[in-house]
């Protein structure tokens, strides 16, 4: 079977999921959505959001007023800019779209009726802990509430540990950047009911995502099958097998990937992809990740991949 046949084939059937499962009727469908983090990932969440104009309200939430202005001017930018090159399609101007997010320093969404909150903050196990129990203690008396994590590297299981609520739980893990990619990985602890499952798939469709479903293993599907990998590639490149460039061409001509994985690692960026590879190593052993020296450096030096412009190649546009 030749590539193109192959990728039609998976297009078909991604369509056909999503169309399945639009039809289904989740108890509790989200109407309103509570995001946590103005960051890159959880502005991205709102933007998704507000594009469909499915929910009666959506609410970004940081603690600083700053980072709130800032994701702001993200999302209209990034709006104007996608709807310019008919990307997406959206009624009115962005900044019209961008209006239907309220933004907000108060732990407060616009109505709690049917409530989704996403956690969008940095991967420090701690303060998400602390967030998850705050959460439960306000939030909690709401059986129509459903929390999420959009961790990409940390256990749910130690995550919600101090959420009373473990049933209503579970991981919606998003990728960068959140308009364009459209996976979400769902993942459910031994204690999510999957009414919540059911009801986060129907979510994730209302908002033109395609969903996938996974238990709670490190890595869920992707970084899981996507580090081993990186990792292997980074000890090809260390043993002096072949240069990175090389190693890039091999993959993306022979395996037909869009990206070979050093281009892959400056997209990602380096410390992203360090930072998950640790998380990894102190949480499941079982994953054979050695850790590379050269790596290592990049990211000491803070050449970081495309967001700093220089990774292993150079992004002078940046």
């Amino acid at each position: 079977m030749s590539l193109n046949v192959l990728l039609k084939s998976n297009f078909t059937l991604i369509k056909n999921q999503v169309r399945f499962f639009s039809q289904s009727s989740p108890l509790n469908r989200v109407e309103n959505v509570l995001i946590l983090g103005s960051g890159l990932m959880g502005s991205g969440i709102a933007q998704s959001c507000a594009t469909t104009g499915k929910f009666d309200s959506i609410t970004l939430h940081d603690v600083s007023q700053e980072q709130l202005n800032k994701a702001q001017t993200r999302i209209t930018q990034s709006l104007a800019k996608l709807k310019e090159k008919k990307r997406i399609n959206i009624d009115g101007t962005a900044e019209q779209t961008a209006a239907r997010i309220t933004l907000s320093t108060d732990l407060k969404p616009v109505s709690d009726k049917n409530l989704l909150i996403i956690e969008a903050v940095p991967e420090i196990l701690e303060l998400k802990q602390k967030i998850f129990k705050d959460l439960s203690q306000k939030f909690g008396d709401n059986p129509s509430t459903i929390f999420a994590t959009n961790t990409s590297s940390l256990p749910c299981k130690f995550i919600n540990v101090d959420l009373a609520q473990k049933e209503q739980f579970a991981a919606l893990h998003f990728f960068n950047p959140v308009p364009l990619m459209k996976l979400v990985e769902i993942a459910k602890t031994i204690e999510t009911k999957q009414t919540v499952v059911d009801s986060l798939r129907q979510f994730v469709l209302d908002i033109d995502h395609v969903p996938v479903e996974c238990k709670d293993n490190p890595g869920f599907i992707v970084n899981r099958l996507l580090c081993p990998y990186m990792a292997e590639a980074l000890a090809m490149l260390e043993r002096g097998d072949a240069s990175f460039q090389d190693i890039d061409t091999a993959m993306k001509l022979g395996a037909g990937y869009p990206m070979g994985p050093f281009e892959l690692l400056d997209y990602v960026g380096l410390d992203t992809h360090l930072f998950v590879e640790e998380s990894f190593k102190a949480n499941d052993p079982s994953l054979n990740l050695p850790g590379s020296p050269r790596l290592a450096e990049l990211v000491k030096q803070g050449h970081l991949g495309r967001k700093s412009g220089k990774g292993f190649y150079d992004y002078p546009e940046n």
